[in-house]
């Protein structure tokens, strides 16, 4: 009896499984950094998994270009200072 509910749990996760969206590298990203800024370990290890480390690691880069951009036009400064101050670097 007990297996045949497991089963059935199963495939009922599975089809549900297939109605969801995967998560794709930018969202895998955004979830990511700003856990790290929440410092919410448990939400940053879950984004890891949504995607290899390699498209992670590439999202967090274009993340990271676009915030400095932003930033930059939004203070009117260029990119090179607005990433050295993020960093706490003096000014070049």
């Amino acid at each position: 009896m007990l297996d045949k509910i497991r089963k059935l749990w199963r495939s009922d996760d599975a089809v549900r499984g297939k109605d969801r969206r995967p998560h794709n590298l930018f969202e895998a990203a955004a979830v990511y950094v700003a856990a790290c800024a929440d410092d919410d370990r448990d939400r940053a290890d879950e984004a890891t998994d949504w995607v290899s480390p390699e498209a992670l690691s590439f999202g967090v880069s274009e993340l990271a270009c676009r915030a400095v951009i932003a930033l930059a036009r939004e203070r009117d400064e260029s990119p090179t200072d607005v990433a050295r101050t993020l960093l706490g670097l003096p000014a070049a």
